[in-house]
């Protein structure tokens, strides 16, 4: 396999869909790292960050529980405690991670710590380290602030960004510029994909960078205000932001025929659940895609 002589290999993103390419490439073990938004603001991430001035850490625990190889410690992760008690709509991982952060100099000791514990190799680092939230501007010229807000949004926002200077977490920084292959996506295009490139110094060093830029789209139009967009305008939407093209190829089932880079198709959902990547066809494609670009160079 290509993919198995890279060394070093960086995913971007959010949720279920970076916690899916991670799953699918962890073979890569210590050579893959996965850069995790940090600005989600609902569910029991929101709650945590009500009462206590940190980072999101839902995504990074749901990376985590699609890392672990045990079925009863993904669980244990993914506990949501219910009933009238204090507790109630805390996640068990969420916590866990925020007392690790608590202990710890930095976030990504405490993240590091627990991904020891779970006897995961892959490193994940979240897009920085300082809290912060994602603002849209409208057409409108009105201010949407939190991921919540902006996903039901009846259009496409003008543009993004976040809510302080935020600065990214350095190794993120260096390993996206000594990267091989950069993975963007799948997952909400405004919420999940896009945050990190927010950072300067993510949008900066992906620019720059010499690896191949790879842009998974998503098996189903998503819910929101970039359900209706194609391809060619997810990329263009990105590459404002960034400052630059970036994206050299993409894997995607709905083929734009505006695209002037390679993109490659026929990827398949898992058994279970219709909008997540079947792990063994995404890894095909990526390789068949890694191959493409290679013979092209």
């Amino acid at each position: 396999m290509q993919l198995s002589t890279l060394k070093r290999v960086t995913a971007i993103g959010g949720g279920h869909g970076l916690g899916r390419v991670l799953s699918s490439l962890r073979f890569l073990k210590h050579r893959l790292v996965g850069v995790v938004t940090t600005t989600d603001n609902g569910g029991a991430t929101g709650l945590l960050r009500q009462s206590h001035d940190c980072i999101a850490w839902g995504d990074i625990r749901n990376c985590l529980s699609q890392l672990v190889e045990q079925p009863l410690a993904a669980q244990v992760l993914n506990y949501r405690f219910t009933g009238e008690d204090p507790l109630a709509g805390h996640n068990f991982g969420n916590l866990l991670l925020h007392t690790l952060d608590q202990v710890s100099a930095r976030p990504s000791d405490g993240i590091r710590l627990l991904s020891r514990l779970l006897n995961v190799d892959t490193r994940l680092l979240p897009m920085s380290e300082c809290p912060t939230d994602l603002m849209a501007l409208t057409h409108d010229n009105m201010e949407c602030h939190g991921e919540i807000l902006i996903d039901s949004l009846p259009q496409l926002p003008r543009s993004l960004k976040l809510t302080n200077n935020a600065v990214a977490t350095p190794e993120v920084v260096r390993h996206i510029s000594k990267s091989e292959l950069v993975i963007l996506g799948p997952g909400s295009f405004l919420t999940s994909v896009l945050p990190p490139l927010l950072v300067p110094q993510i949008a900066h060093a992906l620019a720059n960078t010499q690896a191949y830029v790879v842009f998974i789209d998503n098996l189903a139009h998503e819910k929101g205000p970039a359900g209706s967009l194609c391809v060619s305008e997810k990329l263009r939407f990105l590459e404002h932001h960034v400052g630059a093209p970036v994206v050299d190829a993409v894997l995607t089932n709905f083929h734009d025929a505006s695209l002037t880079i390679p993109q490659l198709g026929e990827l398949t959902p898992d058994k279970d659940v219709y909008y997540r990547h079947d792990t063994g066809v995404l890894l095909a494609q990526l390789e068949q895609l890694l191959g493409h670009l290679r013979t092209a160079a």
